[in-house]
């Protein structure tokens, strides 16, 4: 495991449905492959089995949740729901990778694959058979990030994982971050997938954390490319920031245009989507897009023409039976639970993905 220390650096939706999409040229995707990236923050995944003592006994038949086979299983069945339909006309086999998070162990990892199969082949269609890339990170509450991906469309190269240290707080863990490299569409592509730390503490308090955390992955990055310099890397995650905030925007300096940005710069599309009002998740009233998919300038178009692997257009998966349809909850994420109370939902946050194409050579 790499290990690195990082010094700390200083509307509501209004219509229902509205569709959740960064803007794309209108060119038809006819003569291109597509190739769906999709993040989803799966909302405390836990199985029954106390394995981590007080952080654990939450999520247990005993705990304050009664968190029994009936709950886990239903909500199994919920997530493959909502992931199987992670479809378009131009992806009709789903994702070529989905990254994860909020999730205890590989075991709730391989129910959902087993969940996602079942489904699809339930309604007539061809089981994606997803691979799971999985690490045990030394999160407090002993929730990971993870990967899963169809090996069609995404051949696995290597993986590592990435452990954020703090100096000035020895004592702190949070979820390592994993970078998770392949072939996707001819080229190569490393996608980081992130749980960056909360806002325990409030907003601006905790925010250093965050900056550390942008840090480190931008560091990946960089690491990457010192290997292959003209490759992609995607930063994706619940990053706990809205992309204007410092981690995203200054730290990452993922800017919210894909003009003048450099191959190894960011793009993050997820900007102007929160622009329009729409959101992952709500907070008093508000919409925060904490879920991103962050692009690196290698993989757009204007430097890697058409024929390369580049980024299409962003989309949140808010489904309308994804959303809430009670009081004032109504069209936030459907949760498993709200104040105490099982509301055998999905999660709390909507998944996002974004589209890569490359035209497909006569």
């Amino acid at each position: 495991m790499k290990r690195f220390l990082l010094l700390p650096l200083l509307a509501l939706l209004s219509i229902a449905g509205l569709s959740a999409q960064a803007p794309a040229n209108s060119k038809a995707k006819a003569g291109y492959n597509v190739y769906g990236v999709a993040f989803y923050n799966l909302e405390n995944l836990f199985d029954t089995i106390n394995n981590n003592g007080k952080y654990d006994l939450e999520f247990s038949p005993k705990g304050a949740r009664q968190w029994d086979g009936k709950k886990y299983w239903s909500k199994i069945d919920n997530l493959a729901r909502a992931i199987s339909s992670f479809t378009t006309q131009t992806t009709p086999n789903g994702p070529a990778f989905i990254g994860v998070s909020e999730i205890e162990n590989r075991t709730v990892l391989e129910d959902l694959v087993k969940a996602i199969d079942r489904r699809l082949v339930e309604n007539g269609k061809q089981p994606w058979k997803l691979r799971i890339v999985h690490h045990d990170s030394p999160d407090r509450r002993g929730v990971d990030v993870a990967a899963l991906y169809n090996p069609r469309m995404f051949k696995f190269v290597d993986v590592s994982n990435t452990t954020l240290c703090i100096p000035d707080k020895p004592t702190f863990r949070t979820r390592d971050q994993m970078c998770v490299t392949g072939v996707m569409g001819g080229d190569t592509v490393s996608v980081i997938v992130n749980h960056w730390p909360s806002r325990l503490g409030g907003e601006a308090q905790s925010s250093p954390l965050r900056e550390a955390a942008a840090a480190l992955s931008k560091h990946i990055a960089d690491s990457l490319w010192q290997m292959r310099p003209g490759q992609g890397v995607i930063i994706m995650g619940d990053l706990n920031d809205d992309p204007q905030n410092k981690s995203c925007a200054k730290v990452l300096a993922a800017a919210k245009d894909t003009r003048g940005v450099k191959p190894h710069g960011f793009y993050n599309p997820f900007w102007s989507i929160l622009d329009k009002g729409i959101g992952t998740l709500a907070y008093r009233s508000q919409w925060n897009l904490f879920d991103q998919i962050i692009v690196s300038g290698s993989l757009l178009e204007d430097h890697q023409g058409k024929d390369r692997l580049h980024f299409w257009k962003a989309v949140v998966n808010n489904y309308e039976f994804l959303r809430d349809t009670e009081g004032q909850r109504q069209n936030y994420p459907l949760r498993t639970y709200s104040g105490g109370v099982f509301l055998n939902g999905y999660s709390d946050h909507f998944p996002t993905e974004i589209f890569l194409i490359r035209q497909v050579k006569k």
